[in-house]
């Protein structure tokens, strides 16, 4: 009996569940980190749906606990980054101009347009769009490396010629979105730089990417605890599952079929997308969390686990490539180019 009323105490202070949503985020937090190291995707666009999803706070609490998180594991894959030489430290540092700057203001440029009683909403709102736009710009990234590859050109290793506006520019959009949403340092702005430089090599669009987004979420995060405040019992967790987690996922990447996974990550972000914009009552979609489509969505997702491969194959073959095989994305990706086409081909293309 005294077992079951201090049980019943437990449950009402809050204590089990706190511990429960613990948990849950370091499994998250875990699960998200180990496909950041398989891919090298942004684990802002993946992490922030996720916390939203599982319920652990609201959607300015899990920004700021995302963020914070991201600045401590992003720093240690900028440090390996600098010591092997590989970013572009000139063009890193006109990025970090254009972006630190809107980070800081992106948090209050919230505040300033909606309500407080409109924040989570409105946020919401904010974080589907910037999913959807990741979707799209990384299904982008995916095609200007087939058709690279396909075309014959791969990057050099000599430095391009710095472009000072445009890459403020983009520094400037992708600070926005990074202390608003908390998503966009390595989705948005990695295919931005892709398309401003073509000729910078696979490892240094990493690395420079990389070292940018140190500065970046670091601005984003202090701008947000102060407009928000900060969630420890989030944070903790989310550091303590992500970063073993990008570790395996980095030891693991050669053996796993990462083409998959990439692919997926599209579907993924653009359901969550979604998803998010029915939560807040987007018109097109519903009317709020009080009448929801999950069903709709469910249907899109569906539709899109088919016509993903069947696109990515339809588009393979008529830049003269099998519709499934060699190369893979992964390999297409790699820095010393793909294997020949005389390859053996195998499934995950």
């Amino acid at each position: 009996m005294q077992l079951h009323e201090m049980g019943r105490q437990l449950l009402a202070d809050g204590v089990l569940t706190d511990y429960g949503l613990e948990i849950k985020t370091v499994i998250a937090a875990f699960v998200v980190g180990v496909v950041v190291g398989i891919t090298g995707m942004g684990g802002g666009a993946l992490m922030t749906p996720a916390l939203i999803f599982l319920g652990v706070g609201n959607a300015s609490t899990v920004v700021t606990a995302d963020l914070t998180a991201a600045a401590v594991y992003k720093s240690g894959g900028a440090v390996i980054h600098w010591r092997e030489g590989s970013p572009n430290l000139r063009l890193a540092g006109w990025l970090i101009l254009g972006s630190v700057p809107m980070a800081l203001v992106g948090p209050h440029l919230v505040g300033w347009i909606s309500p407080d009683a409109d924040l989570d909403n409105f946020l919401t709102l904010c974080i589907g769009f910037a999913l959807l736009l990741a979707a799209t710009t990384y299904a982008l990234r995916l095609y200007i490396q087939l058709r690279r590859v396909t075309g014959g050109r791969h990057p050099g290793e000599s430095d391009p010629v710095i472009r000072p506006l445009p890459t403020v520019l983009v520094g400037a959009l992708g600070g926005l979105l990074v202390g608003i949403t908390s998503v966009g340092s390595g989705s948005v702005i990695m295919i931005a730089l892709l398309m401003l430089y073509p000729t910078l090599s696979a490892v240094k669009l990493v690395g420079t990417d990389l070292v940018q987004a140190v500065p970046l979420v670091l601005a984003a995060a202090v701008s947000n605890i102060i407009a928000h405040g900060l969630n420890w019992g989030i944070t903790i967790p989310l550091i303590i599952g992500s970063v073993p987690g990008t570790i395996i996922g980095a030891k693991i990447a050669p053996r796993v079929p990462a083409s998959f996974i990439r692919r997926g990550i599209v579907i993924v972000l653009t359901v969550s997308g979604l998803a998010l914009l029915d939560k807040a009552g987007w018109a097109p979609l519903g009317s709020g969390e009080d009448e929801t489509y999950p069903e709709l969505i469910g249907l899109v997702g569906i539709a899109l686990l088919v016509l993903v491969p069947l696109v990515w194959g339809v588009l393979r073959r008529r830049s003269g490539l099998t519709m499934f095989g060699t190369p893979t994305v992964a390999e297409m990706e790699k820095p010393g180019g793909p294997p020949t086409r005389q390859s053996s081909t195998r499934s995950g293309g």
